[in-house]
């Protein structure tokens, strides 16, 4: 079991490490003037590479979190509480994605400031599972 918890949380941190990258791409994408058309290629090229590098972590954690929680009989309403972040998470990371594509298809609608506020949603997530998780107040 230490084996699978130790994986999980690699697995975790990696792909939340992605998860504070990706949308601080964004912010420069949304920043980046017309006529900056070799940055927004480059910085494109970036967020590309990262989703699909960070994707498949994300699924090894969730996979691994499932494997603790089902496998070994973790219990109690935290993990319940857990469980929903991640779900939000898992969400958070499918809409990086589809934004994502408004950026490659030149359709962005958003400004630098909106995505400032969004790179903070993991931020709080992860704190709130690590109060969850080493607390476990319910």
């Amino acid at each position: 079991m230490l084996w699978l918890k130790t994986f999980h949380i690699f697995f975790v941190v990696s792909w939340f490490a992605g998860l504070f990258y990706l949308p601080r791409l964004y912010v420069n994408l949304a920043m980046v003037p017309a006529d900056g058309v070799a940055e927004r290629e480059r910085l494109l090229l970036m967020s590309r590479k990262l989703y699909k590098f960070v994707t498949p972590i994300g699924v090894l954690a969730v996979i691994t979190g499932l494997w603790l929680w089902f496998g070994f009989g973790f219990a109690g309403g935290w993990l319940h509480a857990k469980t929903t972040l991640v779900a939000g998470l898992v969400g958070y990371h499918l809409y990086c994605g589809k934004l994502l594509k408004t950026f490659v298809v030149g359709q962005n609608q958003r400004s630098h400031v909106w995505y400032r506020f969004f790179n903070e949603v993991p931020v709080l997530v992860l704190l709130a599972v690590c109060i969850l998780v080493v607390v476990k107040p319910f």
